[in-house]
């Protein structure tokens, strides 16, 4: 397979939030590409919570950051936490991939959206593999006692369980695996959050017309948590799927998770407002490639793995 892209117009104003039209629905164009690459790579676990149990019992105790039966995480520490936005447009030659346009336009969308949410937010653009690491063990090894959470975003090309850096493809629980409670105490309960924009496969989703049936018409002191509780993984597309990228607005599912969060993040939970990023990339976004039947008018699912225990709620920091 190869990437079939529409370029974009002359270049013009950058446009940050997603566009309506007047019956509520975004628009998109013939700019709409797929975040995928010809590749030959194993495929491997997608989602990197795997490997060998250790046959160590954890000793390490930690204070409790909020009460056990609490509904809510505890999002009223001093900081909301740190954001890292690892943005990839361009790549080593040598893997044959292709410049990912209207990559920076999520950058900016997304910095502006958590920026507005409390965090500190810090970007990074093609970055190699070895800077990634470099940046998420530093961050694993902050005290962030007198935060909220932590949250990484990372934009690029990808398969199958691989994610790709500017020089080299990695597996996705790279990502994650430094902020388990055992590595990263001063986190342990609380959220943990990953944002994944790229494809995980070649598979095309050709989507059903739906119409309507008029026939029908219808407590304790102190408790153990999982070392891998409180994590939030976001993926813009299901496994084995293309992803979907406008050439100037950005991603679909950029656009649609900056404009629910930019209305809803301080006064819905997290997870509510997923399921709204999931209905507005399936209701409002189809690609339209007239010239390319065999890529026209397709279709995209957002895909969340949660294992939250509580609600976050990014009410506004004082």
């Amino acid at each position: 397979m190869s990437e079939s892209e529409i370029r974009a117009p002359p270049p013009q104003k950058m446009v940050h939030t997603l566009s309506l039209n007047s019956n509520g629905s975004s628009e998109t164009d013939s700019n709409e590409i797929r975040e995928d690459e010809e590749i030959t790579i194993d495929q491997a676990d997608a989602w990197g919570f795997g490997g060998k149990a250790s046959s160590q019992v954890p000793q390490n105790t930690v204070k409790m950051p909020v009460d056990r039966d609490s509904e809510t995480y505890n999002m009223n520490h001093r900081r909301r936490g740190y954001a890292l936005i690892f943005n990839h447009k361009n790549f080593d030659p040598r893997l044959g991939l292709k410049t990912r346009n209207g990559t920076d336009a999520d950058r900016d969308n997304l910095r502006i959206t958590l920026r507005q949410l409390d965090f500190d937010v810090k970007v990074y653009n093609d970055v190699p593999f070895k800077e990634i690491e470099r940046v998420l063990e530093e961050l694993a090894n902050d005290d962030h006692s007198d935060a909220d959470c932590v949250l990484v975003a990372v934009l690029s090309h990808g398969e199958m369980g691989i994610l790709y850096a500017c020089d080299q493809p990695y597996k996705p629980d790279r990502l994650w695996s430094h902020f388990n409670a055992e590595k990263c105490p001063s986190l342990a309960g609380k959220p943990k959050l990953f944002f994944v924009q790229a494809c995980q496969g070649d598979q095309l989703d050709m989507g059903v017309k739906m119409v309507h049936n008029t026939e029908t018409d219808a407590k304790s002191m102190s408790y153990k948590i999982p070392s891998h509780a409180d994590f939030l993984i976001a993926y813009s597309t299901i496994p084995g799927f293309y992803s979907w990228r406008n050439t100037t607005a950005g991603s679909w599912f950029c656009q649609a998770l900056c404009h629910v969060l930019q209305r809803h993040g301080n006064t819905h939970d997290l997870l509510s407002n997923m399921t709204r990023v999931a209905r507005k990339v399936a209701f409002d976004f189809q690609s339209n490639t007239p010239g390319d039947y065999v890529m026209h008018e397709k279709k995209q699912i957002p895909c969340i793995t949660s294992m939250l225990t509580r609600d976050i709620i990014f009410q506004r920091k004082l």
